[in-house]
């Protein structure tokens, strides 16, 4: 079983940065992917950003430029956000990829205008 551990979200004003964490344990197999996602009130689940086993990225279209997501070789990924908009406002989960999908429990953005 993989447990996904996600720190580092809060209130900030517009304007401000965030930076995610999301540490992974347990029984991983060989991953293929690491990410964010984000879910507003009465919104879908919408990809925020991924990073590849390879170092590859893929962005949501509405955080390119803003956003930057990495990993360390211990199997945590970050989310820098910064140029944060009332409209990040949401429930944002660290998701892990290898065999399973696993989600972390989300911790909540708040961005104030």
């Amino acid at each position: 079983q993989v447990q996904l551990v996600e720190s580092g979200g809060g209130l900030v004003q517009a304007g401000g940065s965030l930076r995610l964490s999301c540490a992974a344990s347990g029984s991983i197999f060989s991953i293929d992917f690491m990410g964010w996602y984000r879910q507003a009130p009465g919104k879908q689940r919408e990809l925020v950003a991924i990073i590849t086993v390879g170092g590859n990225t893929n962005y949501g279209d509405s955080v390119k430029g803003r956003f930057t997501i990495s990993r360390d070789n211990k199997n945590t990924v970050y989310l820098q956000m910064n140029s944060l908009k009332p409209e990040d406002t949401a429930v944002y989960y660290c998701m892990l990829r290898d065999m399973r999908e696993t989600w972390g429990q989300g911790t909540q953005v708040t961005v104030s205008s």
